[in-house]
């Protein structure tokens, strides 16, 4: 059940409660100010961790705060990079969490229909598909289920699953370098919520998307994110 406090006359979700204190606390701060601990925001608010840890994690993808394995948490650097293309391990190592991952499918198939069109192959060539279910400090995030074109990645099946598609790419040098994502809100289905641990409707975030390396589509993939646990974190510029 979503926590509540009541915050003037309204009532406003505990993490977003705790979120906005926190900005207040420490927007304008210099890089590397210490944030109040997830102990100190616990007590004060009178929330559970996961609660805090909620209200952080948006903060650190915002890119407000940073964690410091072993430190603690602290006002971060202002980030430079716009629209950086980036795959789930260094997402999650951005925001200072573990990413682990446990292989669901990964076999040679045929690509059909939809596959193919989106790949730039012809219905019935051979491509690789990938699902996975994602942790975050042994939490489970998202489910991940991607395709690749075997034509690229010759051997990609033998040479042993690697931690990050996106640095196994590289070293092929076909990491991607263009990426166009679509999200959508949604709720869980009975197997999306018994793989995440989460309850059958509870709110997911899908992303579909479609990467390319140079003029290669090299990548199709659509994932699933717990809405309790992940925040989409976009940058925009506006440079004329």
């Amino acid at each position: 059940m979503t926590e509540t406090l009541i915050v003037g006359q309204r009532v406003q979700l505990k993490h977003v409660a705790v979120r906005e204190y926190v900005r207040d606390l420490v927007e304008g701060a210099e890089p590397g100010t210490p944030a109040p601990s997830e102990r100190e925001l616990v007590q004060r608010f009178g929330v559970a961790r996961m609660t805090v840890r909620q209200a952080m994690d948006t903060l650190v993808a915002e890119g407000l705060l940073e964690r410091v394995p072993g430190r603690g948490t602290f006002v971060a650097e202002p980030r430079s990079e716009v629209g950086r293309l980036t795959g789930y391990t260094e997402d999650m190592t951005r925001r200072g969490l573990l990413a682990e991952s446990q292989t669901i499918v990964a076999r040679r198939e045929k690509a059909g229909p939809g596959v193919a069109r989106a790949l730039n192959l012809t219905e019935g060539d051979p491509v690789i598909h990938w699902k996975r279910l994602r942790r975050a400090d042994g939490v489970p995030m998202c489910i991940e289920d991607a395709y690749l074109s075997e034509v690229l990645i010759p051997g990609f099946l033998q040479s042993g699953m690697p931690t990050s598609l996106y640095d196994a790419l590289e070293r092929r040098g076909l990491r991607p370098t263009w990426a166009e994502d679509s999200l959508q809100a949604d709720v869980a289905s009975s197997e999306e919520a018994e793989q995440l641990e989460i309850a059958i409707g509870a709110p997911v975030l899908r992303i579909a998307r479609r990467s390319r390396s140079r003029d290669k589509i090299v990548e199709v993939s659509r994932s699933v994110f717990r809405g309790d646990r992940f925040t989409a974190w976009v940058q925009f510029s506006d440079d004329r």
